[in-house]
C-alpha cells in the first residue's frame, strides 16, 4: 500500500513535512510529488494515469484556490485527503472552502488548515481497514498518545499538590 503526497508547489514542503515524518516513523510507504493543478495540469494527469494502480490513497496540499485535491479526485476512485494551506491574506480560509466544497460525486476528505499530521493519521486509519500491519501501528500510536496525556495529567496533579 502506497500513499502519494502531492504538493501544489515545492514551497509547500515545510507545511507537510509532519506528514512525511509520520509516515517514516510508522514505516508506511509514500512518495512525494510537486505538481500544480494549474501550472502542470498535463503532468499531474499523466502521473495519476500512470501510477494510480500502485497508489492506495492520495494526499494533496494546496493553498489559495486549492484546486489540486479536487482535480486529483476527479481523475481517480482512490480516496483523496486535502490539506488546505495558509498561503494568502485569507489565512487559508480560501483553500479550506475550496477543498471542502466539492460537488456531489467528487468527494475530498479535508483536514484542518495546515493539518498535515492529521492527514497522515487519517490516511493510515483508512489503510488500516485492509492492512493489519498499519492497523497495529495505529493502535500503538494511539496508545502512546494516550499514555503521554495521562502522564502529563499526573505531573500536573503532583505540581498542584505541592503548591
Amino acid at each position: 500500500m502506497k500513499i502519494s503526497i502531492i504538493l501544489g508547489s515545492v514551497n509547500d514542503y515545510s507545511k507537510i513535512k509532519e506528514a512525511c515524518d509520520f509516515f517514516k516513523k510508522t514505516d508506511v510507504e509514500f512518495e512525494l510529488r510537486a505538481l500544480s493543478a494549474h501550472r502542470t495540469g498535463e503532468e499531474l494527469e499523466d502521473y495519476i494515469r500512470v501510477n494510480d494502480e500502485s497508489i492506495s490513497l492520495y494526499i494533496a496540499a494546496a493553498g489559495k484556490a486549492a484546486h489540486l485535491p479536487g482535480v486529483i479526485a476527479s481523475k481517480t476512485i482512490k480516496p483523496v485527503i486535502g490539506i488546505p494551506l495558509k498561503s494568502s491574506a485569507l489565512e487559508g480560509m480560501d483553500a479550506l472552502l475550496s477543498i471542502v466544497q466539492m460537488p456531489p460525486g467528487v468527494p475530498v476528505a479535508t483536514v484542518a488548515i495546515d493539518g498535515a499530521k492529521n492527514a497522515a493519521i487519517l490516511a493510515c486509519q483508512i489503510l488500516a481497514v485492509s492492512d493489519k500491519t498499519i492497523e497495529n501501528k495505529m493502535y500503538l500510536y494511539k496508545k502512546k498518545m494516550a499514555e503521554k496525556v495521562l502522564e502529563a495529567e499526573k505531573k500536573l496533579l503532583r505540581e498542584i499538590e505541592m503548591a
